[in-house]
């Protein structure tokens, strides 16, 4: 089970840090990702990070979000939010091993916690 937490309301150029734990299993294999969808709108694949610590981000949070991982939790540290950042963010395991560009967050991945919202506003 995956355990997303650390969404919330946040005005524009804040910042927020989500956490995604993991229950009943080790993050010791497979890649783990972080993903969001806005209403209206497809998942996007945000960041990832392989068990080896590389790590891939998508162009529209690059310079602005960092993930790390630390025991059994991943982090995904975002600064500098934006109004389009606002979304229901996930993160994602049990899909490909290593993150090493940007197929790594269009695999498939079969383990999905339950979501926490991310709202940039003033």
């Amino acid at each position: 089970q995956l355990v997303e937490s650390g969404g919330g309301l946040v005005q524009p150029g804040g910042s927020l840090r989500l956490s995604c734990a993991a229950s009943g299993f080790t993050f010791d294999y497979y890649a783990i990702g972080w993903f969001r969808q806005a209403p209206g709108k497809e998942r996007e694949g945000v960041s990832c990070i392989s068990v080896d610590g590389n790590t891939y981000y998508a162009d529209s949070v690059q310079g602005r979000f960092t993930i790390s991982r630390d025991n059994n939790t991943v982090y995904l540290q975002m600064n500098s939010l934006k109004p389009e950042d606002t979304a229901v963010y996930y993160c994602a395991t049990d899909g490909p091993v290593w993150c090493s560009g940007s197929y790594s967050l269009r695999a498939h991945y079969n383990s999905w916690g339950q979501g926490t919202q991310v709202t940039v506003s003033s």
